[in-house]
């Protein structure tokens, strides 16, 4: 593996970027590559471990110790080859996967994990620099038609592995331009749009039509049907289509029941985050919500609040703060307890990097305004004792607040989608559908299958891609009695 004594040589490398006062002048991307000295360094410390659980740790299983030896001996197009051969868009969990592939690393038993995920980074901009990306259409075509409902990372991998096993694939997105939340969720200074554009490209020219602004269902609220120009009735696609994958994500947010939720300038993140992402990209956005000359609060500590708290300071905010329910989690954990698995502990995000106060075990008990627009938020600090939560006594405080962005989660599907198709759902509100076995993927309704967060519920772009592909293969198999497609 690389250099055998590597790891006892050579440091972690992180990746470079711009200084935080820089980059909050803009929306593009501030992460450096690697250098192609720095990248063999970080290659080479991969060590001879024996048994790789960086690649059971990722959820794609990528085949990491090989293209870290690639890239330690330079052979940029192989190891691009390697890591096409499990992950379809490298360029997307290179840049917003947190690695829990790292986190399984045998080196980060009591040292600094490889740099893996900036590898890969690097390996696939190396791959799009070079043109070694390109369209990979089928040698033959199927005749059979698939329907993929959701233009997410999962229903992307759907559909471009079904591409590519010869079937005709369409994708339905409700929105105006391809990508679900890869598009409209994660901030173009986390993920540049182009990257998306010209994956869309490549999956045309291999065959897949991309109908957006049409969405699939009936009875949505207008809330929901807020973005499409076209409704299709499920029954409408079940007769031209031969399959139909339901990768349309986990949508629905967790609202904030307390006094005062109604008042103006409070706004679930999904509704602010989606505006900046239309406004850079060039259309115009009547009565956008913005932080500028705002104090604001963000409640919720995960990545949504993360990007809510970047995007907030980029727009010009005059203070942000973030709570959080849960406790402060340590600095470090206790590698002995918890590896190879992904540890609770706290982490700085680059958004946190560029200003925030961030306070932990806070819950919101009312929110307060004037003329029907929030003025200030009341909190208290709560205590989790044998897994429940109670309010310390004597603890509340006040915040002031213009703008309040709830980025608590998500906590089902749209559920108008799932009931339409009549599928069978589980007591989360996800649509049912085992991952193994002869109906791998499928749903209680014949012919339609789900994969992504429509089926496991929120979770990360590497297991969309994971599910995405492995959809394909049981969709291929389904349709025509085998498969060749990978697992």
């Amino acid at each position: 593996m690389g250099k055998i004594t590597g790891f006892m040589e050579f440091e972690r490398q992180e990746e470079g970027h711009l200084a935080p006062e820089e980059r909050v002048r803009h929306y593009k991307e501030f992460v450096l590559h690697l250098t192609d000295e720095q990248a063999r360094i970080q290659g080479a410390r991969c060590m001879d471990c024996g048994i790789p659980f960086c690649s059971s740790g990722c959820p794609v299983n990528n085949i990491i110790p090989d293209w870290n030896d690639l890239v330690y001996r330079g052979q940029y197009r192989v190891a691009l080859d390697n890591l096409h051969s499990t992950n379809n868009f490298p360029e997307f969990t290179g840049r917003v996967c947190p690695a829990p592939c790292e986190a399984a690393c045998t080196l980060n038993i009591n040292e600094e994990p490889v740099g893996i995920k900036s590898i890969e980074h690097k390996i696939i901009d190396t791959g799009w620099e070079h043109g070694w990306v390109t369209p990979q259409p089928p040698l033959q075509k199927t005749g059979r038609k698939v329907a993929v409902v959701g233009s997410g990372p999962a229903g992307l991998a759907a559909a471009q592995q079904l591409a590519r096993a010869g079937h005709a694939v369409t994708v339905f997105e409700k929105a105006d331009r391809v990508g679900g939340l890869l598009r409209y969720g994660i901030p173009d200074f986390k993920l540049e749009k182009h990257l998306i554009d010209r994956r869309v490209e490549q999956m045309q020219a291999e065959g897949v039509t991309f109908r957006t602004g049409v969405l699939i269902g009936k009875d949505f609220p207008a809330t929901v049907n807020n973005w499409a120009r076209d409704t299709i009735f499920p029954e409408d696609l079940a007769l031209e289509f031969d399959a139909v994958v339901l990768a349309g994500g986990a949508e629905q947010p967790r609202d904030l029941p307390v006094p005062g939720r109604e008042l103006k300038g409070v706004h679930f993140a999904m509704d602010f985050l989606p505006q900046q992402n239309k406004v850079n990209a060039g259309d115009k956005v009547k009565e956008q919500i913005k932080a500028t000359g705002k104090h604001v609060v963000v409640i919720g500590g995960g990545d949504t609040g993360s990007d809510c708290v970047g995007t907030s300071n980029r727009q010009g905010a005059a203070s942000v703060t973030q709570f959080e329910l849960m406790p402060m989690p340590p600095e470090q954990e206790n590698k002995a307890l918890v590896w190879p698995y992904w540890p609770t502990k706290l982490r700085t995000s680059s958004s946190h990097e560029e200003g925030v106060e961030r306070n932990w075990a806070v819950a919101t008990k009312r929110l307060e305004g004037k003329n029907g627009k929030v003025e200030k938020l009341i909190a208290c600090r709560v205590e989790w004792q044998n897994g429940k939560m109670t309010e310390v006594p004597d603890t509340d405080f006040e915040v002031k607040a213009d703008l309040v962005l709830l980025a608590m989660g998500f906590v089902s599907p749209v559920q108008q989608v799932l009931d339409a198709f009549g599928v069978e759902k589980d007591m989360r509100g996800n649509a049912r559908a085992a991952v193994d076995g002869l109906q791998a993927y499928q749903t209680s309704v014949p012919k339609v299958f789900a994969a992504g967060d429509i089926r496991r519920g929120q979770s990360l772009v590497v297991w969309a891609i994971r599910e995405g592909r492995q959809c394909a293969r049981a969709v291929d198999e389904f349709l025509m009695g085998s498969t060749l497609l990978p697992n």
